[in-house]
């Protein structure tokens, strides 16, 4: 019997709508690690110290996202991507909904950041599941020569979700007095979640499992312990997707948690006109992605990724010249230009970490990859970068970027064998 085929438009739309709530939930908390909660949930004798604290809890969910897709990975290459894809969006979305009803610091004391990490985890459990099972349901079900472009559609999901959740804070701080947005305004962003999983849900519900997994089960070339067989056997692509990935999380969380921290205190920009300034940037992010996914099924996947990373590598040289205090225009300039660069390098991103890896361990491989390089290039990122502005100034995070670019650029220049063992040219 003919196993059922999946409608493209249904695929595309899956894989796009799961990133895309998958990222809200995890831009609220990155947006809510700024403005809310150094003040509600930490101790408020040092503002600064609550800062860095709410910046280490946004760091938990990066070292979560690992065992996620060592989790999720391990039955999407066991049980089928489809399943798994819906246990990985309820585990998001519940932590995300619960943090909105969390105690603050004022009500428990010191269980209200405890139970707030616990939650975070939680969010960096379920994405750990999320992205990979997302770019595999479009990418294995892509006809020959479109894998870019299927894959960039669950990439959407990032500027949309990121556009999404800072409109939501922008509409709230603007509707709300500050007493009110404190009080309870925060919250609903993170309780208006469950609409978005819901729908989620629906459509993830309707699809088939993809042909090349259908293929793993035709042909009985399930692997009993995913993960070990990627460390045993691709140990080596594991290593260089992990690092050619740094440099792209590396931008995206300096020019968005750490570029709104440092501008609305180091610079002195308020609140609404930066998060104006980054939705607008955030525009190009995603205008960005599908141009990108067509030069790298024109020219190949690693090809296209080396470009954009020696631009990024030449950006990080001027990030101290535009990043200044008193000039909207130089600071808008700075977010167009970094986030355009993400938009060119995270479209062909997914496919090519996903090309690194054989079927009967993309999910895991793939997942992995993303993960680790999130760890190595984001967790600490916003930390790290307040702490050489606030040392050194702020030319030096420019330099820091450039440092992940050229490590980013050295594995890219390595990883083109990798796509011999897997049958996909990397060129």
């Amino acid at each position: 019997m003919t196993p059922p085929k999946n409608k493209a438009r249904t695929v595309l739309f899956a894989s796009l709508i799961g990133t895309t709530i998958e990222f809200f939930d995890f831009y609220i908390y990155a947006t809510a690690a700024v403005l809310v909660f150094p003040k509600l949930f930490f101790p408020a004798a040092d503002p600064a110290a609550a800062v860095l604290q709410s910046f280490a809890t946004f760091a938990i969910a990066f070292f979560a996202r690992p065992v996620g897709s060592a989790l999720f990975g391990h039955f999407g290459d066991r049980i089928g991507r489809k399943a798994t894809l819906v246990a990985a969006l309820l585990t998001m979305g519940i932590s995300t909904i619960v943090i909105g009803l969390l105690p603050t610091y004022a009500s428990i004391g010191t269980l209200a950041p405890l139970l707030l990490a616990l939650c975070r985890f939680g969010q960096g459990l379920g994405l750990g599941g999320e992205w990979g099972g997302a770019v595999l349901l479009a990418t294995e079900n892509a006809p020959p020569g479109k894998r870019a472009w299927y894959g960039m559609f669950p990439q959407l999901g990032a500027p949309i979700g990121f556009f999404l959740s800072g409109g939501v804070f922008l509409l709230l701080t603007q509707s709300l007095t500050e007493a009110q947005f404190f009080e309870w305004g925060w919250r609903v962003p993170f309780l208006s979640s469950a609409l978005l999983v819901g729908v989620g849900l629906y459509v993830r519900l309707k699809i088939h499992e993809t042909p090349d997994f259908q293929a793993v089960l035709d042909k009985n070339e399930r692997v009993k312990v995913p993960v070990v067989t990627v460390f045993k056997d691709h140990g080596r692509a594991l290593v260089l997707g992990t690092l050619m990935a740094t440099s792209t999380f590396v931008l995206f969380y300096l020019l968005t948690v750490f570029a709104l921290s440092w501008g609305t205190t180091g610079l002195g920009y308020s609140r609404t006109e930066f998060l104006v300034l980054q939705l607008g940037a955030v525009i190009f992010f995603g205008l960005l992605i599908p141009p990108s996914a067509l030069l790298a099924d024109r020219f190949g996947r690693r090809a296209a990724m080396i470009g954009v990373t020696l631009a990024i590598a030449l950006f990080g040289l001027f990030f101290g010249a535009l990043f200044v205090a008193g000039d909207l225009v130089a600071v808008g300039l700075f977010l167009v230009i970094g986030l355009s660069l993400m938009g060119l390098t995270y479209g062909p991103l997914g496919t090519l970490l996903a090309e690194l890896f054989p079927p009967e361990v993309r999910y895991t491989g793939s997942s992995l990859t993303f993960n680790l390089a999130g760890i190595l290039g984001a967790s600490l990122a916003p930390y790290v970068a307040t702490s050489l502005a606030t040392r050194h100034g702020i030319e030096y995070v420019g330099y820091y970027l450039t440092g992940a670019a050229l490590l980013s650029l050295a594995a890219l220049m390595l990883v083109r064998s990798e796509g011999r063992r897997t049958g996909v040219s990397l060129a």
